[in-house]
């Protein structure tokens, strides 16, 4: 599609950017949709019962609008071969939310009951295994080996943090540096995957694909401090979500690792014990609530997402232009802007 042309086919400009990219890449998600219905199905009823439990349940799509609209911002075209990949990056996905679910004993995933909760643990972890595995043949039949590899090797650094984060539970002491690196690890790996091997796959060069994917890296560092401030309301008391899984189950993000370093004594004795103990005691969440806005620690993780939207933002000019490219910019700054 000429820039004229993808001009004439933008959405209205009061959409969110990515209802927008959603609709500009609509004939190519219809492709991925049918892709994961399909590469879902299995003679062994539980796989796809349980997976196109999780799978229909829609979600955001982000992953594989990234991976998509990455191609086409270097000037590629999203054929068959990154229809493919985009799917194989939300197989990976679900299949991390599957095995989460299981570690966090999460009680709802996209505002239905947890897999886990109706087809029991086993089974989640099971299917999990079978996306996954179905992942890799998807990016197998691209037949490009860098791909492969870049998959490859972000689920495995996925894998690693989250095991990572489980051994931080319940450790108000952790580093800033160690809790980056679980972001970087359980979040920003598969933002940076798609979008590296999505510029690939539009037949970018080398260095694109290495600016792309720091605009994924960075893109998926801040979408997980937005949501770890999320968790706590964000800068408000009212938000329309549930607020306080990761506090009831010992994570350590960053609005509290800010808190607690602002904090006085009293209020690093509360957070050493509200974290450490991972039955809290009533009052102990809207306490924790109050101390991080009081601390200003809301503010401040709000400002290094934006810091990680802006860096984004930069590796993005280095390598893309037009309506994709300009999309992709608005994205980074909607994925902080949706706390408000």
């Amino acid at each position: 599609m000429s820039l004229q042309a993808e001009v004439q086919h933008l959405p209205t400009a009061g959409q969110t950017p990515l209802h927008r990219l959603s609709d500009l890449l609509r004939v190519e998600l219809r492709q991925v949709e049918t892709l994961l219905n399909e590469r879902a199905a299995s003679p062994v009823a539980t796989i796809p019962d349980l997976s196109s439990y999780l799978i229909a349940a829609g979600g955001k799509r982000l992953r594989p609008i990234l991976t998509l609209a990455c191609a086409r911002a270097v000037g590629g075209r999203a054929g068959a071969a990154t229809a493919n990949l985009a799917a194989a990056v939300e197989f990976i996905h679900t299949a991390t939310l599957l095995h989460d679910d299981v570690v966090d004993d999460s009680e709802l995933r996209r505002g239905k009951a947890a897999a886990k909760n109706l087809w029991g643990a086993s089974a989640s972890i099971l299917v999990g295994d079978f996306l996954f595995a179905r992942a890799f043949t998807l990016m197998v039949e691209t037949r490009d080996l860098r791909i492969l590899d870049i998959l490859s090797r972000a689920s495995c650094v996925i894998a690693e943090g989250e095991v990572r984060q489980l051994a931080a539970i319940g450790q108000p002491d952790l580093s800033l540096e160690d809790y980056m690196a679980i972001v970087e690890a359980k979040t920003a790996a598969l933002f940076e995957a798609a979008t590296r091997a999505g510029a690939l796959s539009g037949g970018s060069s080398d260095a694109a694909a290495d600016a792309m994917g720091e605009y994924g890296r960075r893109l998926g560092r801040a979408f997980q401090l937005v949501d770890d401030l999320l968790d706590y309301g964000g800068l408000t008391s009212v938000i329309g979500k549930s607020v306080g899984d990761d506090f009831r189950e010992g994570k350590v993000t960053l609005p509290v690792l800010i808190a607690r370093e602002r904090a006085d004594a009293a209020g690093r004795v509360f957070w050493d014990r509200a974290i450490t103990e991972r039955g809290q005691r009533d009052g102990d969440l809207s306490q924790a609530i109050h101390l991080i806005r009081a601390t200003g620690a809301g503010e401040a993780t709000l400002e290094a997402a934006r810091s990680e939207a802006d860096a984004a933002k930069a590796a993005l000019a280095k390598a893309a232009g037009g309506v994709f490219a300009a999309e992709l910019a608005d994205l980074a700054d909607y994925c902080v802007e949706r706390i408000h």
